[in-house]
């Protein structure tokens, strides 16, 4: 895309968002008066009737509900302001182009990784600034193989580490991190193949900008042709990445730079990954969300952490709704580890840059986190009370899909973001106890999505203590 279609598109989608933020500025307008009515109202009544007992705690709880809704209306105004503004950084020339390790951790993945490999090697990126670690921790099936052909296919850039035995994701990217040269550290998954101008676009915000610390890519999905769920997931993950992250971006704090595709000053990863192996959460070794840990862990340092929507990498998603409870429990119960790390810090002068954004971001989450209980068993609840609410349940999911499916349409086009609708339904029937459940077994670190023979099972989280053994490498780029 030339430079000034770019900027026609960029206009268009500007238009857009503020032709959607004017309407929800009317929404917010007609809840501010409807909860002031209300409001007056109930006043009314209670002076009147001298209310108690369970008509006062309804009450109540109605109004804290319009303020939850006006406040919910408030923040999305914001985040529709800063996703109108954001712009991906340009890329930089080769000349600036800074020397890179890419970290490819695999378990399991047979052939697949070897496409992941290739989609490197490929890239519109100067090839003696670029070094690639693949790592395999302790697959039991041919992945090793694979990495192996990898090697001998790319032998000038690519090396392969056999770790042996599995011992978890943040394992062998600590083995990776060993290996690693250059002053940037990528991180690809080895289910995910990325475009010919993906890594370019991903480093050049830290050639740019030294306050910079880390950059989130822009995760799409692979396989989304394989049946209806990966298909709703292509909605939702550009929803969570081209609006979310992309607003978190303009507060200079993206909460979690993805394992799929994310980029770390290497000086940054080396000052602290052993405290980030050494992590345990209520006793035990934190296994599960590696990337949002290191994320904080750059945070913390007082960096700035940015997302490029244009560096952009397609990953495989699960194709069952019991393959996707498991990945989003095993997401959910790192989000809820991590938000309390964010929160030993966030409120602290942890940066010179202005950190508001970022509290209000946390609060906002954490806010959602401690209501998602409430509204799992009260939802059920009022429909068992007041079956005629259907209607209107059924309405609040479905307007909830209309964002999505905007931001869907404003960057990919028209064609599928429908799928947003009923993505918004299935979340509600079949996700919505996810993240109760994340809140009561936050302590687990099962990985979940991947099988492993029972006598190695043991293995899979990494020791906190200790190093892992040194792995068996092949070819010596």
């Amino acid at each position: 895309m030339s430079e000034s279609s770019s900027n026609i598109q960029d206009r268009r989608t500007g238009a857009a968002l503020g032709r959607l933020g004017r309407g929800l500025a009317v929404l917010f307008v007609a809840q501010l008066a409807f909860f002031a009515w209300t409001t007056s109202r109930r006043w009314a009544d209670w002076a009147a009737a001298e209310q108690g007992g369970t008509a006062a705690t309804l009450s109540v709880a109605l109004i804290a509900g319009q303020l939850l809704a006006l406040a919910a209306v408030g923040i999305t105004l914001w985040r529709l302001y800063l996703v109108a503004t954001y712009r991906p950084i340009a890329s930089v020339t080769d000349d600036d182009l800074p020397e890179l390790t890419v970290i490819v951790p695999a378990y399991n993945e047979g052939e697949q990784v070897l496409k992941t490999l290739r989609s490197l090697v490929q890239s519109d990126y100067p090839r003696n600034k670029l070094r690639i670690v693949a790592v395999n921790d302790g697959s039991v099936d041919d992945t090793w193989r694979w990495m192996q052909q990898g090697a001998r296919e790319f032998s000038d850039c690519v090396i392969a580490l056999d770790c042996r035995e599995n011992r978890g994701k943040r394992a062998a990217l600590y083995e990776g991190f060993g290996r690693a040269t250059g002053e940037v550290i990528v991180t690809v998954d080895s289910d995910s193949e990325v475009l010919p101008d993906t890594l370019r676009n991903l480093v050049s915000p830290l050639v740019r900008d030294a306050r910079v610390g880390a950059v989130a890519g822009n995760v799409r999905v692979l396989n989304r042709d394989q049946g209806v769920i990966p298909a709703m997931l292509d909605v939702s993950f550009t929803y969570s990445f081209e609006f979310m992250r992309a607003s978190q971006c303009r507060v200079d704090t993206v909460h979690c730079c993805p394992g799929a595709l994310s980029a770390y000053r290497r000086s940054l990863v080396e000052s602290c990954k052993d405290e980030w192996l050494a992590q345990t959460f209520c006793g035990r070794p934190a296994a599960i969300g590696e990337d949002r840990a290191m994320t904080n862990l750059v945070l913390r340092q007082g960096f700035l952490v940015r997302f490029q929507a244009n560096a952009v990498v397609l990953t495989e998603v699960p194709t069952r709704t019991a393959q996707l409870c498991r990945m989003y429990l095993r997401w959910a119960r790192s989000n809820v580890r991590e938000t309390l790390v964010m929160a030993s810090f966030v409120f602290t002068r942890f940066r010179r840059e202005s950190a508001l954004g970022a509290r209000v971001n946390l609060v906002w989450s954490a806010l959602a986190l401690l209501l998602a209980p409430f509204l799992f068993l009260g939802i059920p609840g009022l429909l068992f009370q007041s079956p005629q609410v259907i209607g209107a349940v059924l309405l609040g999911v479905l307007l909830s899909a209309v964002l999505p499916a905007a931001v869907f349409s404003l960057s990919r086009g028209l064609r599928g973001a429908w799928w947003a609708f009923p993505y918004g339904v299935y979340n509600f029937l079949c996700l919505s106890w996810i993240t109760p459940y994340a809140l009561l077994t936050s302590h687990r670190s099962a990985w979940l999505t991947r099988q492993l023979p029972a006598a190695s099972a043991v293995e899979s989280s990494p020791v906190a203590a200790e190093r892992p053994r040194r792995a068996r490498a092949y070819g010596t780029p």
